[in-house]
């Protein structure tokens, strides 16, 4: 991980480590039906009597199922512009399997659009889903168990903990090792969901394959502490910014049942 970010800085500098952001950052448009289907399913769940740890599993993965379909096609674009190098003596950018030249100075969204261009040319529409059903294998099972161990970390923890210690601290503590634990069972499928969109392989089998002929049992851990860094940030923020909002949007004569 240390060598890949020594790397990408030396040749490309800081903005290098953020290629495709605001293509990624349409992950927000995503969120907001993840977190609403989460909810809502939670919600339905909750009146039949069904338990905590189960509602989470289940909303977890209805709601990723609903992110996946309308983040894959911006997920394939981004991992494209992630895979984009210097080539060619420094006068030309060559993307990834896609073997684009671009000249020098070519702004993000010029780029973005070229890429999109030479991905529905080959492909058509299907081209922008490559690799979706490798998503929803990696991500749906990650979405489910993370909201899953998110709830059985958080009961344990309470069980514990004395009772002075701050109600939102346990929260993001639970959400960071849920967030631990999920990456490294749910890692290798990751790794193959890559695989398939930036190298453009046909199957997830083919995928599986070549890693493992490349890899062996290594595969199992590739790119799993720069997963790990990423999860740890992300549970623990996500956690903190939405069990904060949930608190302070509650209606007044609720507001005396909220622990902080």
């Amino acid at each position: 991980m240390f060598d890949a970010y020594g790397k990408i800085y030396r040749y490309e500098g800081l903005a290098g480590l953020y290629r495709g952001f605001w293509v990624s950052s349409v992950q927000i448009i995503s969120g907001v039906f993840y977190i609403s289907v989460y909810e809502g399913v939670r919600h339905w769940l909750a009146q039949r009597n069904i338990d905590s740890r189960v509602r989470a599993l289940i909303a977890g993965g209805s709601a990723s199922m609903v992110g996946q379909t309308i983040i894959v096609p911006f997920d394939v674009l981004s991992q494209h512009l992630m895979m984009m190098g210097v080539h060619g003596g420094g006068d030309k950018l060559a993307v990834g399997t896609l073997g684009l030249s671009i000249k020098p100075g070519s702004s993000k969204l010029a780029v973005t659009v070229e890429i999109a261009r030479e991905i529905f040319r080959r492909d058509g529409v299907s081209g922008f889903y490559r690799g979706y059903m490798a998503s929803l294998a990696a991500y749906v099972p990650n979405s489910a168990l993370w909201w899953g161990f998110y709830h059985f970390y958080q009961d344990e923890l309470h069980a514990i903990m004395p009772s002075w210690v701050s109600h939102l601290f346990i929260q993001t503590m639970a959400g960071t090792l849920g967030g631990f634990t999920t990456t490294i069972i749910t890692n290798p499928l990751d790794v193959v969901r890559a695989r398939l969109q930036v190298q453009r392989l046909q199957s997830m089998g083919s995928a599986f394959r070549d890693l493992w002929a490349e890899e062996g049992v290594r595969m199992f851990s590739k790119g799993l502490s720069a997963r790990l860094i990423q999860s740890a940030t992300f549970s623990f923020s996500i956690i903190l910014g939405y069990e904060t909002i949930k608190r302070v949007s509650v209606n007044d004569e609720y507001k005396k049942y909220v622990r902080w």
